[in-house]
C-alpha cells in the first residue's frame, strides 16, 4: 500500500471513530506510519485528506449497498437486504456520523461527498421501488420519492437508536417497521 494510500485508510478509520474536529494530522500520520512531510507532499492539508477519505468511504459503501439492493426477488426482499444488520451497526454509518461534526457542515467541501452519496443512496432506493411499483408489487399512487426518503432516513436514524443503546436491536425493531409498510411476504 502506497504512503497516500495509508494516510487515506488511516483517515477513514479516525473519522469514523473521532470525526473531522476530533482527528488530527499527527494522529492520521501516526496510524498511516508516514511523516508530516509525506502527508503535506500527497494533501495539501487535513481537509483534503478528508475529502479523499469520504470519496473512498463512499465507493465502499456504493458496492456494498448495491450488493444489497440486488439480492432477493422482490422489491421487499431488497429493502430487507438493504436494512439488514451489519457487524459495525453500533458504530454507526461511516459517513452519517460525519454530518453530526459541525465543521464538516460549515465547509461545503467536506459536504458534499456526504451529500452526493446520501442523494445516490436515495436514487438506488428510489429504482428497487420503482422496478417493484413496474411489477406491481407497489400500490400505482405510491410516492416512491417520499418512500425511498423514508427508508434511508429511517436507517441513518437506526444506527443513532443503536449506538444510543448500545444495542442492536432498536436497529432491528426499525427495519421490521418500515418493512410492514411493503407488500410481500
Amino acid at each position: 500500500m502506497s504512503t497516500a494510500d495509508r494516510l487515506v485508510a488511516s483517515m477513514q478509520t479516525l473519522l469514523w471513530e473521532n470525526g473531522f474536529t476530533g482527528t488530527s494530522p499527527r494522529a492520521v500520520q501516526q496510524l498511516a506510519g508516514a511523516g508530516q512531510g509525506s502527508m503535506y507532499h500527497h494533501f495539501r492539508g487535513k481537509t483534503d485528506l478528508a475529502i479523499a477519505a469520504e470519496h473512498r468511504m463512499a465507493d465502499e459503501l456504493k458496492a456494498q449497498i448495491q450488493q444489497r439492493l440486488q439480492s432477493g426477488s422482490t422489491v421487499r426482499d431488497r429493502i430487507a437486504a438493504f436494512l439488514t444488520v451489519d457487524e459495525n451497526v453500533l458504530r454507526g454509518c461511516r459517513l452519517g456520523r460525519l454530518v453530526q461534526d459541525s465543521a464538516v457542515v460549515a465547509d461545503p467541501a467536506l459536504l458534499e461527498p456526504i451529500s452526493t452519496m446520501f442523494t445516490w443512496i436515495q436514487d438506488q432506493i428510489r429504482q428497487v421501488l420503482a422496478d417493484g411499483k413496474a411489477r406491481g408489487e407497489l400500490a400505482a399512487d405510491l410516492d416512491i420519492d417520499a418512500l425511498a426518503t423514508t427508508i434511508l432516513a429511517l436507517r441513518q436514524g437506526a444506527y443513532v437508536l443503536a449506538r444510543g443503546a448500545q444495542s442492536e436491536e432498536p436497529f432491528r425493531r426499525a427495519a421490521a417497521g418500515i418493512l410492514q409498510l411493503i407488500p410481500g411476504r
